[in-house]
């Protein structure tokens, strides 16, 4: 728990504002899970602030919410081509991914439970915190425009997947929510790519693919299965 408030206040989360009298506030709370390795060993102990969401009103708290996820075909595709190329195929992970997102509503919501706070005060969040309708959209829209800004072309068949072509090579990039495959025969454009990744967002390499989506992958010189 304290390293996600952590997380939260060094992203510039939200304001602690006096408690306005003539507007919906939003509840708040802690949701923990464990993390699981491919092998189902646990990998960590996790801790998320999460804001009720379902307390939001359609045209006040929030307006669009759809955002676009990899599709399974997408998934086993890349991984197919990376196969029949030999091309080396990385894992990323965003951590916190939905507070990289700006939020354009106007939202207040209750201080995280088990925290000393004033009772008169409310957080107004400037980010897109987990549970708010609109957290997913405004996730993917900010990481978008960090990709296409840096020359990448968003496939019009898969919004997930984002490819750049140079003289040196192609380099193709899959994002489910906030976990990214990537691929390509550009040694170059990939290490730029994690470079830019890294600069933008937190980021964490989990190296060589071998677990996405419930898929078990697993390398060798005679290719992938």
């Amino acid at each position: 728990m304290d390293s996600e408030l952590s997380a939260l206040l060094e992203n510039d989360t939200w304001d602690m504002v006096p408690c306005p009298s003539d507007v919906s506030i939003i509840g708040s709370r802690w949701v923990f899970s464990v993390k699981l390795k491919a092998d189902g060993s646990i990998e960590r102990y996790k801790a998320r602030l999460v804001a009720q969401g379902y307390k939001q009103e359609y045209g006040i708290d929030y307006v669009e919410t759809f955002a676009p996820v990899a599709k399974m075909t997408t998934v086993r595709l890349l991984i197919a081509l990376s196969a029949m190329h030999q091309w080396p195929i990385s894992q990323m992970d965003v951590k916190n991914a939905f507070l990289h997102g700006n939020l354009k509503e106007t939202v207040y919501m209750k201080p995280p439970p088990g925290y000393s706070h004033s009772q008169s005060m409310v957080c107004k969040l400037k980010r897109s915190l987990y549970g708010l309708k609109q957290a997913p959209r405004a996730w993917f829209e900010r990481f978008r425009q960090v990709i296409v800004d840096a020359g990448y072309v968003q496939s019009s068949h898969d919004y997930s997947l984002f490819m750049h072509n140079s003289p040196q090579g192609v380099t193709l990039l899959l994002i489910y929510v906030d976990d990214m495959l990537i691929t390509g025969s550009n040694k170059e454009g990939i290490a730029k790519l994690k470079e830019l990744l890294c600069r933008s967002f937190h980021m964490k390499d989990l190296g060589p693919l071998t677990y996405f989506l419930g898929l078990e992958v697993h390398s060798s010189s005679r290719g992938m299965r």
